[in-house]
């Protein structure tokens, strides 16, 4: 089957959670169905590949193999503070986005790039590393826990900037990032993140010391960054169905 390099971009502003999820699952559930399809026809029809990023309101996901128990408030307290929670698909623990968190969910057929989960990982993860790097910050990760943090040898000082979770199947992914931009860090007060305890999180217009660093310029960076490391073309439409 010929590799579709080209990866079909959208910008999907900010979009509540659930209707989110159901989007990216049409996505992933049209690739494998025409992966399945392929392969019972003797067909080579390419496969899609999409790159959606997002602005959620105020929600905490829990992934398939996390405690519920890392979520440290209850229903009431989460509809004062206008917040939902779902338990989903995806792997890791538990997590907060909302608005000000830049989340990108690559749905990609990895069949078209490479068939290795943890490069998939690694290449995610380099995507904000070196985004990081164009504003002077160094990102790292931390050994046994994926993700990007900031000074991971200074127990003291190691803060977590983006957060990551996929889900893959039939080598299609969905889910994907949560990059701290201009993020309110209040809201991590409300769970253990990834279940990691004794370690902070922060956001990378807090490590800059500025109010709101541009959002529209770090997506395009972010962007240029996945092409490379990808080696795909990623193409803009503003509605991917």
């Amino acid at each position: 089957m010929p590799k579709n390099k080209k990866v079909i971009f959208e910008d999907l502003a900010l979009m509540d959670y659930k209707l989110c999820w159901d989007y990216q699952e049409n996505l992933f559930n049209k690739t494998v169905r025409e992966k399945i399809s392929n392969r019972n026809n003797n067909t080579d029809h390419p496969t899609n590949n999409y790159l959606l990023f997002v602005e959620h309101p105020h929600v905490y996901t829990l992934g398939k193999s996390g405690n519920e128990k890392n979520l440290l408030v209850n229903e009431r307290s989460l509809e004062e503070k206008n917040a939902t929670y779902y338990k989903i698909n995806r792997g890791g623990d538990i997590t907060y986005h909302g608005p000000g968190q830049l989340v990108a969910y690559p749905i990609l057929d990895l069949d078209n790039f490479f068939t290795d989960i943890h490069k998939y990982l690694r290449l995610l993860e380099e995507t904000i590393i070196l985004t990081l790097a164009e504003y002077g910050i160094k990102g790292e990760r931390s050994h046994g826990e994926t993700g990007v943090w900031l000074d991971v040898n200074d127990p003291a000082k190691a803060r977590k900037i983006c957060a990551f979770g996929v889900r893959c199947s039939r080598w299609v992914t969905m889910h994907g990032w949560g990059f701290n931009v201009n993020a309110n860090l209040d809201y991590f007060n409300n769970i253990i993140p990834c279940g990691i305890e004794n370690k902070s999180v922060t956001s990378l217009n807090k490590e800059l010391g500025v109010k709101e660093v541009d959002m529209k310029e770090i997506k395009g960076k972010l962007k240029r960054h996945f092409a490379a490391l990808f080696e795909c073309n990623i193409v803009e439409v503003s509605n991917v169905n």
